[in-house]
């Protein structure tokens, strides 16, 4: 997902995002942060940056200010341009295989919580039947931990597994909602 993106190098690094959080006093994590960010575009954002980043600080009660505003208006025209992908380069931003799996899983939770956030922010309506469903898949998620008697093996694929299910929920809930303004974009010019 940053790959492509001219100048990105170290603006979606997980610890300099999270370093740059609490400077600012912030309780919330770069996978929140992130999941909001895609939330509020699966909702239907619209794609240009400022706008993200003010329903950003609405959706987490955040005051993002220097840098780290910086970054945050950068991932969130990257993450839009990652879910426009027809290769489906879209990831989610989470720590690093080398954390504890329980790390890894409680990121994971706060990415769905953040993406819940960011979605409601926008999104006053029913959304479809199959983004409901993943709604409240993601709602469960969120509330995710490590089995502590699951073997270290079992926990990394389930934790892999989850982790490729939100991303492509996450995309199937862009398209979903991307597909309902597109027709009532058409509907409005007739």
């Amino acid at each position: 997902m940053f790959d492509d993106i001219e100048g990105s190098v170290g603006v979606f690094d997980f610890d300099e995002l999270a370093n740059h959080l609490l400077e600012q006093g912030l309780d919330a994590s770069p996978s929140t942060l992130h999941g909001c960010l895609t939330g509020l575009l699966a909702a239907g954002a619209p794609l240009e940056a400022e706008a993200g980043l003010a329903l950003l600080g609405q959706a987490l009660d955040l005051d993002l200010h220097g840098e780290l505003a910086g970054q945050a208006l950068q991932l969130y025209l990257v993450t839009g341009a990652a879910m426009e992908d027809e290769e489906f380069d879209f990831h989610l931003l989470l720590p690093d295989d080398e954390e504890e799996i329980a790390v890894r899983t409680n990121e994971l939770a706060n990415w769905c919580r953040g993406f819940l956030a960011g979605f409601a922010q926008v999104n006053k309506s029913q959304p479809g039947q199959e983004s409901s469903e993943i709604l409240s898949d993601l709602a469960i998620i969120a509330e995710a931990s490590v089995d502590e008697d699951a073997e270290e093996d079992e926990s990394e694929g389930s934790y892999i597994e989850v982790v490729e299910y939100v991303r492509f929920a996450a995309l199937n809930v862009y398209m979903e909602s991307r597909s309902v303004q597109q027709e009532k974009g058409d509907r409005s010019l007739h």
